[in-house]
């Protein structure tokens, strides 16, 4: 079987590698990883391997290079036209080598090893990022605007983001209590979000105290360990599941006795603000904020 894989990698090599587009100038870089990457001056048909960086591309206003995308791509709108080359941990290798890319970018949690290495076997340089908070995200913006020759626009988006941080933090300053946070990713079973994550550090910099920090990166809970944590605000993360996440909220205010339920703190909010290293997890913050601490908001 291995034989046979290797044989059909091979003659896919032969039946496209006449029609692979020449790189005339090139220059190397250093991705998040810290390979070695020789990549194209202007590249012109980039294919994004996860959903992050299509949205990425498209902030930067370069939509126009993207030739292929990665299954759950839906944001913006456009980019759910664009040709799909699997989803980012089931890339299709035939897909992408098909496209004729000069250029993928990658994302080093979810897009598989392997394929990455086929690619690299085609001469497709790939890029990889691996952004863990927000200041790494910012960096994101700024390497693939390096990449694409959109280091105007890509100074203007980091700038915007790091302005809108930078105030939070301000006002946040100004906080005395930082309310206790549960933040509710799952329903059955109940997960919720601990250190090392971006929403972690999303619940810290608004003001916020994550009581589950000290746990895994997902921990689970039983309804009764979640009612014993006493939560001052529960934030609910909704991906629209069949209303599910309307029923948990319903759940959730049948215990009178919970803080979050005495001081109308429980809230649905929108994943996509929250579960995508992009630039929107500044809006994501700032909604955080507005939540956690309505009294500063009001008193302004």
């Amino acid at each position: 079987m291995k034989h046979h894989s290797g044989l059909l990698l091979l003659l896919l090599f032969a039946a496209i590698s006449t029609v692979l587009p020449v790189q005339v100038s090139a220059k190397t870089v250093i991705d998040q990883l810290q390979r070695r990457v020789d990549v194209p001056d202007n590249p012109l048909r980039v294919i994004s391997l996860a959903p992050s960086i299509t949205e990425i591309l498209f902030v930067l206003e370069q939509g126009d290079r993207l030739k292929g995308v990665t299954r759950f791509s839906d944001y913006p709108q456009q980019a759910t036209a664009l040709p799909k080359v699997g989803s980012y941990v089931n890339l299709d290798l035939e897909k992408i080598v098909s496209l004729k890319p000069d250029l993928c970018i990658a994302v080093k949690d979810g897009n598989p090893i392997e394929i990455i290495r086929r690619l690299e076997l085609f001469d497709i340089p790939v890029y990889a990022v691996d952004p863990r908070d927000l200041d790494t995200v910012v960096e994101t913006v700024l390497e693939i605007g390096n990449l694409l020759n959109a280091d105007i626009i890509a100074r203007r988006v980091a700038g915007d983001m790091v302005s809108r941080i930078k105030k939070i933090k301000t006002h946040v300053a100004q906080v005395v209590l930082r309310p206790g946070v549960f933040f509710q990713i799952g329903i059955s079973p109940i997960v919720s979000v601990g250190a090392g994550t971006f929403n972690d550090e999303l619940i810290q910099l608004s003001g916020g105290t994550n009581l589950v920090r000290g746990s895994s990166a997902y921990p689970r809970f039983s309804k009764e360990q979640v009612l014993s944590l006493a939560p001052e605000v529960i934030i609910i993360c909704s991906m629209a599941r069949q209303g599910g996440f309307e029923r948990m909220k319903a759940e959730w205010n049948r215990w009178p006795s919970l803080p979050a339920v005495r001081n109308r703190q429980i809230f649905l909010v929108d994943s996509n603000l929250f579960n995508r290293p992009t630039p929107r997890l500044v809006d994501g913050l700032e909604l955080l904020f507005q939540l956690i601490h309505p009294e500063f908001i009001e008193g302004r």
